[in-house]
């Protein structure tokens, strides 16, 4: 299994970035995903998850900021982030929403002015 994260960078406040997460090595069209992140001195929370199917549910922190969305046919998970704060501030990693593969590298996204 491999989770390769892409698209972080350094962004200002309130600007947008859009993560993706290309996934292979399972049957992505049956596992439900997720986008966790993790800040520095921090642990590693869960931001968004989409079913199999595509329902998402969001963290508090996150909600109506970010979209995750999903592409079968590209094995690939999207992490659109709007409105960014700079408590946003974190590696971004994909897994499933049960954590069950193991942790690719992550994409690191910094806001600040």
């Amino acid at each position: 299994v491999q989770l390769q994260a892409s698209g972080g960078g350094l962004m200002q406040p309130g600007g947008s970035l859009r993560l993706s997460c290309r996934v292979s090595g399972i049957n992505f069209r049956i596992v439900h995903m997720a986008w966790y992140r993790q800040a520095p001195g921090k642990e590693r929370e869960p931001v968004a998850h989409i079913s199999a199917e595509g329902s998402t549910t969001y963290a508090d922190s996150v909600k109506g900021r970010f979209t995750v969305s999903r592409d079968y046919a590209r094995n690939t998970v999207y992490l659109q982030m709007d409105n960014l704060k700079p408590e946003d501030t974190a590696v971004y990693f994909c897994n499933s929403r049960t954590a069950a593969f193991p942790w690719g590298r992550g994409t690191q996204v910094t806001v600040s002015s």
